[in-house]
């Protein structure tokens, strides 16, 4: 467990930087990270947004830091992280299965270059984040 961990901490840090990196205007790969209808993006999110997101994953790698190489039991806060930590499996997860219309496994909409993308490799990441949090979650109880 200790390589699986090590490296979605490394996963997570990496995509907080590349969000970091389109909120300060960077375009490499934006096109594969927004769905879109009829070659339109769905959505434009912001700096604020996409800085808001960056930090958000930050946040994630560290909470399966604390997860993966910490005692829980014996920090006060410690029931928080593991309901954190299962929280994030719950999310992770949900995101895989997706909104049946956009993103995730039964999206209907599937010939933009982000639904290809989102098939073969941000669901499946996303289902594998959801079951690591799960695992990490479930040996700090």
């Amino acid at each position: 467990m200790f390589l699986i961990s090590g490296l979605t901490i490394i996963v997570l840090i990496a995509l907080g930087l590349l969000h970091f990196y389109w909120a300060m205007g960077g375009q490499h790969g934006i096109t594969k990270a927004v769905p879109e209808i009829d070659g339109k993006p769905t959505m434009d999110p912001g700096p604020i947004t996409t800085t808001f997101v960056g930090i958000a994953l930050l946040s994630f790698s560290a909470l399966a830091y604390l997860l993966a190489f910490y005692d829980l039991a014996s920090i006060s806060y410690g029931s928080y992280a593991v309901y954190s930590g299962w929280l994030l499996a719950a999310v992770f997860t949900l995101r895989a299965i997706g909104d049946f219309k956009l993103v995730g496994f039964f999206k209907k909409i599937t010939s933009s270059e982000f639904a290809k993308y989102d098939t073969k490799y941000y669901s499946p990441l996303c289902l594998s984040l959801g079951i690591i949090f799960s695992v990490l979650s479930y040996t700090q109880t």
